[in-house]
């Protein structure tokens, strides 16, 4: 009987290079957590990629071999959903503030200071790791399902299996209609202290309440789908990049005049949204389209929250309009330019860059006459391819 509840336990993967600190971590919560100790980051790696029992990851920033910000960008950029959403939790020792930041940009969910006390320890590796099997539940559920069913019965959204196949079904589409395809990441901002504050259970709560929403609000040929507690996934074909955007930024806004209640305390939330077209950002896959919308997402998070990221950085109302505005052809600006009307075309340089590139890089590759590939792609990266009013809503979660 020990043996079996001992396997029960919930198992987190400690890794420092101090042995008596990770004696102490483990003293602290033996019999209520089953401990895996590593030394250093790569080591903590490895054994992520074969130990899925592991529920979370607590690290030091200072080892060997692979520092805790290498372990932190190694485990968010994952293909593996098991490991890419493992919540991580960083031993706080003496550093600076500069260096809490670049561990929250890299996807920490929070710290716990060396030496603290046992009360805080436990609280955070408590609610932290019943995320994380709310989230393992979740996925196990869906993948055992996404074959059988287009739909997901812990959320009535579709399955991801589903939405992966919609999505290439509709970017094969795209492609001999000439037509784009856009995907939409939803990522909760502030996750780490929803959770320190009101628990897993009304995170949990939040995201029902933002599915509802984002469903409300999709077309019958969009397709959506829950990916964790905190993420969701919208494929929208027919839909060009200055739509998808336009759609995000309605979504954020209505966030922010939005206030929940739960047991009387007035809770707001915020969302980051990635956009990715597979047309301006000339992506031809599923998992790069999908990737690179979840990429923005965090980006998005990791810059303070609240925003929408497309593929020239943050996206604005005003940048929108902008956009909005009728493209040039690269016939069109010629023909401006012969007319010495160079105002026309000054303010759509980017975008003729980015359609003149793979023009311009077959004439480098085939004739060697010295252009600065490397250079305008740098410059088309940072510069090219880039509501409603609505009354303060209260509702109840």
């Amino acid at each position: 009987m020990r043996m079996n509840d001992e396997a029960k336990l919930p198992k987190i993967l400690v890794a420092d290079d101090s042995r008596m600190v990770r004696a102490s971590i483990a003293k602290h919560i033996r019999g209520q957590f089953d401990v895996r100790e590593e030394s250093d980051g790569q080591a903590a790696w490895e054994a992520l990629l074969v130990d899925p029992a592991i529920n979370l990851v607590l690290t030091d920033i200072g080892m060997p071999r692979l520092d805790g910000y290498g372990l932190l960008e190694r485990i968010r950029g994952s293909r593996v959903g098991r490991v890419r959403t493992l919540p991580v939790v960083i031993l706080s020792g003496d550093e600076d503030e500069k260096a809490r930041e670049r561990a929250l940009s890299l996807g920490a969910n929070g710290f716990i200071t060396k030496g603290g006390g046992s009360v805080e320890l436990l609280a955070t590796l408590n609610s932290m790791v019943r995320l994380a099997q709310t989230q393992n539940e979740l996925e196990e559920s869906r993948a055992a399902l996404s074959r059988q069913s287009p739909v997901d019965p812990a959320t009535g959204l579709a399955t991801e299996g589903y939405l992966q196949h919609r999505a290439q079904q509709e970017i094969s589409r795209a492609r001999r209609t000439q037509t784009d395809i856009v995907a939409l990441v939803v990522e909760l901002d502030e996750l780490a202290p929803l959770l320190a504050r009101y628990g897993d259970h009304v995170v949990q709560l939040i995201g029902r309440k933002l599915s509802k929403m984002l469903g409300s609000r999709t077309r019958a040929e969009d397709t959506l789908t829950q990916r964790s507690a905190s993420q969701f996934a919208l494929l929208a074909p027919g839909t060009d990049l200055v739509a998808g955007c336009a759609f995000a930024l309605r979504i954020k806004q209505r966030l922010e005049n939005l206030v929940m209640t739960y047991r009387e305390e007035r809770i707001r939330v915020s969302v980051s949204i990635g956009v990715a077209s597979a047309a301006a950002d000339r992506l031809a896959s599923v998992g790069d389209l999908l990737e690179t919308a979840t990429r923005r997402a965090q980006a998005g998070v990791a810059a303070g929250g609240n925003k929408v990221i497309a593929d020239r950085g943050e996206v604005t109302q005003g940048m929108l309009e902008r956009r909005a505005s009728p493209l040039l052809s690269v016939d069109a600006a010629l023909r401006h330019l012969r007319l010495g009307q160079q105002e026309e075309v000054t303010t759509q340089l980017p975008e003729l860059l980015s359609s003149l590139m793979p023009l311009l890089e077959l004439l480098e590759s085939r004739l060697h006459c010295g252009l600065p590939i490397a250079q305008l792609k740098q410059i088309e990266n940072r510069t090219g391819g880039h509501g409603d009013d609505l009354d303060v809503t209260q509702t109840h979660i």
